[in-house]
């Protein structure tokens, strides 16, 4: 008689199919991005540019799908996997507005560097000159990306769970050479868009006209807010060299409206979304859309023997050749599964709702980051994606905002204390702080981004961030909730001064 499919606890899963970064802390509680594999509803959560941990309905989805798994018997199992991704892979586009474009497809990754690392070698050109992937500079958007888009191990652990030397080149991986375009001046004030753009074209043109084949990677938004290069830019790139150049959209953060998502594939233009940024699924979720033009050009070869440790054959469409492994990663099926769950209840939102009450957020702290000597706001220059999308929607908004901590009346914290503080505020510090309920709170900001030297001092920003999740529950009914989420955000700024000032003096 067959027996079911024995898998570990679900909490477990959560935990499988990526690689060494996800894995838990030597306290067992949480990863390297302060998450736990289980709800933690008592922690104010404001980190989504970094990872959000799964919130209780997420956990139930996740729980409810390895269920389902379990009830399938031992023959079947490989099958269920298969089908249910795919039923996940249909839900996705579904609920991005783009399941009517025709020939569309989804590769499924661990994370956004996988992403990236597949991208690349699809988009390789094989022998001969090596590719040039143009990207900005990691602090904006990933410090394992230059790896990962280079051929090289990025972590201790790929993806699918084998040991591996990071920084090591990948077995059987395409030549691919990588430069990156800085975002930000010396302070970390943004670098004017004409200039950044002048730069991005240079290196295209430069390689292109030697004919080599060139990935051109356009943040959709960085890790402080910013997009990069101009999506203008970039449409007219692809114009002039369509036999050489491959668009990839990074969308990992996932800020990005259905109809801005649209305008992207029109273009051609491979997109990277993850939902484990704004959409707050647990960390390692990713999805690379392929629009039809593209896939058919790129299944002409086989897929790279590079991918082996890093995907598996579910992972692809039909239509995909190769020699990768047709093995299960449940783990990323249960994370997908979770992020689903909160991405269905963020597009019930009406999207003038969404914009309402983003602008009632980014008033609120914009004002608060202003007002306070402990903080300095991080300047990030408006959301634009001219010519051929309207600033309309509600991912014209800010929705990261990004700020350096001042002490001793105007000096800049160190990077080493700005990451103290990003620690501590995840601690509960009523014992140092007596009578302190704000010292009580456990907070979660996005980790501290790299931006500059400011007064002789090596700078980082905090980020604190609205997500899909804030933003549904901000909206459930008119005007309570919004001041209820918008109210802790602003303890999480008060337990930020309390530990700038008085912990750190």
């Amino acid at each position: 008689m067959l027996t079911g499919l024995i898998l570990p606890p679900t909490e477990q899963l959560l935990l499988e199919g990526g690689d060494a970064r996800i894995e838990l802390d030597p306290d067992k509680v949480s990863n390297q991005y302060g998450c736990s594999p289980l709800p933690d509803p008592g922690l104010l959560a404001f980190g989504s540019s970094t990872a959000t941990g799964i919130s209780e309905a997420g956990f139930a989805a996740a729980d409810r799908l390895r269920s389902r798994l379990l009830a399938c018997e031992d023959a079947a199992h490989a099958v269920s996997y298969v089908r249910e991704l795919n039923r996940i892979r249909q839900e996705l586009l579904c609920l991005c507005g783009v399941s009517d474009i025709s020939g569309l497809e989804v590769v499924f990754a661990a994370s956004g560097t996988d992403l990236h690392f597949i991208a690349a070698q699809l988009a390789g050109g094989g022998e001969g000159k090596p590719t040039l992937a143009v990207m900005v500079d990691a602090a904006e958007t990933g410090s394992y990306v230059p790896a990962a888009l280079s051929g090289r191990h990025f972590s201790s652990r790929a993806a699918l769970g084998g040991s591996v030397s990071k920084g090591e080149a990948i077995k059987g991986a395409g030549a691919i050479e990588v430069v990156t375009v800085p975002l930000r001046t010396a302070d970390g004030s943004p670098r004017a868009a004409a200039i950044i753009d002048a730069e991005f074209e240079s290196q295209v043109v430069s390689a292109a006209e030697l004919g080599r084949r060139v990935l051109l990677i356009l943040v959709d938004v960085s890790k402080t807010g910013m997009i990069a290069p101009s999506p203008s830019l970039a449409s007219k790139l692809k114009q002039r060299y369509p036999d050489v150049l491959d668009v990839l959209v990074d969308a990992c953060q996932f800020r990005i409206a259905p109809s801005t998502l649209s305008a992207y594939l029109a273009q051609e233009f491979m997109v990277a979304l993850t939902g484990s940024k704004f959409v707050t699924g647990p960390t390692f979720a990713g999805a690379l859309l392929i629009p039809a033009t593209a896939a058919q050009r790129l299944r002409q070869r086989p897929l790279p023997h590079a991918l082996q440790s890093y995907s598996t054959r579910s992972d692809w469409p039909q239509g995909w050749e190769g020699s990768l492994a047709d093995v299960a990663n449940f783990g990323l099926l249960l994370r997908w599964e979770a992020a689903l769950q909160e991405l269905r209840a963020f597009r019930e939102v009406p999207e003038a709702k969404i914009a309402g009450f983003l602008r009632s957020f980014a008033g609120a702290i914009e004002h608060r980051l202003r007002s306070d000597s402990w903080f300095a706001p991080l300047s990030v220059p408006p959301l634009k994606r001219h010519p051929w999308r309207a600033d309309d929607s509600w991912d014209s908004l800010p929705t990261i905002f990004p700020f350096l901590l001042i002490h001793d009346g105007n000096s800049p914290l160190s990077r080493d204390k700005t990451a103290l503080v990003y620690r501590l505020l995840q601690e509960d510090l009523g014992g140092r702080f007596a009578d302190s309920a704000v010292a009580r709170l456990r907070c979660q900001l996005g980790q501290p981004v790299v931006c500059g030297v400011r007064s002789g001092v090596a700078v980082s920003a905090l980020r604190l961030c609205v997500s899909a999740r804030l933003v549904v529950e901000a909206t459930v009914e008119e005007g309570r909730h919004e001041a209820a989420v918008i109210a802790r955000a602003l303890a999480a700024l008060d337990k930020t001064a309390l530990i700038v000032g008085q912990a750190l003096a």
